[in-house]
């Protein structure tokens, strides 16, 4: 058994983090103590305790307690577990079912999950990186009650490495080991908020590097990188890092704009995909309060595409500097959404006779193209007529306001 495994907290004091989940007055030791457990779906990042969580409360209330993969479990598995659940009724004993990944189970998965939980036959308890609001079936939603768990603070990570170095039963004590400042500071850093990439690491260092005392060179062989890698670009961390870097953009905060460009370049993003979301801020955002974005942005992504990284890089932040600093306009995206809206109410009016085109005697002698002109004096309908359709003629679409 690996070390995040031997060093799983048993119960609630010895769980380290969530502190607003599991802290002396919060929700979850209320419901330990009432011993009135309800369905709960744990969200949030890799190594912050869901698995833990959801042991501890059944183990505290004396449940019945079974574990699935919802990449491996299936319907069966469900159906034998109901089966062992509908005895345990009988025994005056409650089930808890954990779903590790629930979000992988498909939809009609999770439609033969839904009657078991509504009739409190199984209380579910669900672990999930992704936002359940997208990958859990709203009825299955509505009868659980969601806890947001927060990746591990630093503090929270120094406790459970002095724990993991000190317990000579379950930890790392027999070893003797430690770790100097430098090695603390990066082992801590590359964890990512995750106990269980800490404990792994750490585990790797003591066991297999004959130093007494963990230095930094060996945490940074260990990790195989001086930066924590726990960026997913299908999960939600993709979008909240695109979403900061958009909105700095548009708050003209260069320094954070840089920032959280930085953070998804490291973390593997496709440079591609940062420079086209900028030619679309470009006009979003910008478009003609500084004519010239639009280009720039343009270039850059040319650019980046034919240099590559790393130098990439440099032109990406060339161009995010550019834009943070640029001033600001919606008059675009404002008057797109005018028009939409217009041709949303008025989908069909009739184009003006003299808009339109006349190919043929027979449209000219219909008033096709009559009263237009097109000169080097002037362009446009004359005999006050307009352009727009005659019901729209006192829209405004193209405005500031």
């Amino acid at each position: 058994m690996n070390l995040s495994y031997r060093l799983r907290p048993t119960n609630l004091d010895e769980f380290i983090g969530q502190e607003h989940l599991v802290g002396k007055g919060k929700i979850i030791p209320k419901m330990i103590e009432s011993g009135h457990l309800f369905s709960i779906i744990f969200w949030g990042p890799p190594g912050t305790g869901k698995t833990t969580l959801a042991k501890i409360i059944a183990r505290a209330v004396n449940a019945d307690f079974h574990e699935l993969s919802g990449v491996e479990s299936g319907k069966k598995d469900l159906h034998r577990i109901v089966d062992i659940a509908k005895q345990n009724v009988l025994l005056k004993q409650k089930t808890v079912l954990f779903i590790d990944e629930i979000h992988r189970w498909s939809k009609a998965q999770q439609d033969a999950l839904l009657p078991h939980v509504e009739s409190n036959l199984l209380i579910l308890i669900g672990a999930t990186t992704e936002n359940p609001s997208f990958e859990v079936i709203g009825p299955l939603l509505s009868r659980c009650k969601i806890f947001v768990l927060q990746p591990l603070s630093m503090e929270e990570l120094d406790r459970i490495v002095d724990t993991a170095l000190k317990d000579k039963a379950r930890g790392l004590g027999n070893y003797g080991k430690k770790l100097d400042k430098e090695a603390r500071e990066l082992l801590l850093r590359l964890s990512g908020g995750d106990a269980r990439i800490l404990l792994n690491a750490l585990e790797i260092a003591a066991t297999n590097y004959g130093e007494k005392t963990i230095n930094a060179k060996v945490v940074e062989d260990v990790f195989q990188t001086k930066t924590a890698g726990l960026y997913d670009k299908k999960a939600d961390e993709h979008y909240n890092t695109i979403s900061a870097f958009i909105k700095s953009l548009r708050g003209s905060d260069a320094d954070a704009a840089v920032y959280y460009l930085v953070r998804m370049l490291e973390n593997g993003e496709d440079p591609r995909f940062v420079a086209r979301r900028m030619i679309i801020f470009a006009s979003e955002d910008i478009g003609l309060a500084d004519r010239g974005a639009l280009i720039q942005a343009n270039a850059a992504y040319e650019a980046v595409h034919k240099i590559g990284p790393p130098e990439a890089k440099l032109i990406l932040t060339h161009i995010t500097i550019y834009l943070a600093k640029a001033k600001k306009s919606r008059l675009v995206p404002n008057s797109l959404m005018r028009a939409q809206e217009v041709v949303f109410a008025y989908p069909n009016e009739p184009i003006p006779l003299h808009l339109r085109n006349a190919p043929t005697k027979l449209m000219k002698n219909l008033g096709y193209a009559k009263d237009y002109r097109w000169s080097e004096k002037y362009v446009g309908p004359t005999q006050g007529k307009a352009f727009l359709p005659e019901k729209l003629q006192n829209k405004r679409i193209v405005t500031e306001e």
